[in-house]
Formats: structure tokens, sequence, C-alpha cells
């Protein structure tokens, strides 16, 4: 597998578990406050909402990621577009550049001033 399908990959795996931990602390928080029985967490709807949650965290943090790339290339002359995308250390938005980079697999270098 190259390097860059590995690296997109671990991007995802970890946008979708980070999805799921939020998921699973607002259902903790959930139980506190509505008692649900413990069948429910077993039945194939809950499982099929929380694959439908996780998925579509996916899909938010990708739009995100990819709306403050598309920003970061307009509003940051210094950024450079090209393969691989050379990303500042003054960008506003970095963290999110070099997600959705990693998330589309792009080639980028992190540069200084």
């Amino acid at each position: 597998m190259k390097p860059a399908t590995a690296d997109m990959l671990r991007a995802h795996l970890l946008v979708a578990s980070l999805t799921a931990a939020g998921a699973e602390a607002v259902v903790c928080i959930a139980l506190l406050v509505s008692p649900v029985s413990q069948q429910f967490f077993v039945t194939m709807p809950f499982r099929l909402l929380a694959i439908a949650v996780i998925v579509g965290g996916v899909i938010v943090t990708r739009e995100f990621a990819q709306a403050a790339f598309e920003f970061s290339v307009k509003s940051h002359p210094t950024m450079r577009a090209a393969s691989p995308v050379e990303v500042t250390a003054d960008c506003p938005r970095r963290w999110l550049v070099i997600l959705h980079l990693r998330l589309t697999g792009r080639s980028f270098v992190l540069a200084g001033h």
C-alpha cells in the first residue's frame, strides 16, 4: 500500500474514531438525563443509527476541512495549491487544511514564515 493511501485511511479512521467518541459521550450524558433500557443498545436500529452518526461525522468533517482549505488558498497569498501544497506556519486554519490534505491523500510541506 502506498504511503499516501495509508495516510489517507489513517486520517479517515482518526475522524471516525473521534466522532464515535463524541457520540459515546453524548449517549452517556443522555443516559443520565433519560432512563433508557440496556436492551436498546443491542438493537439493530441503534447500531444503524451509530453507523449513520459516524459516517455523517466523517462527511461533515471532510466538508469543513475542504472549506477551510479553499478559504486558505483564496485568502492566504503565501499558500501554494500546487503539488506538494505548501502550508505556512501563519495559516489561521492550519490544522483543518492539513486534515483536508491528509483526507484527500495530497502531499504537503509545512513551511515557516
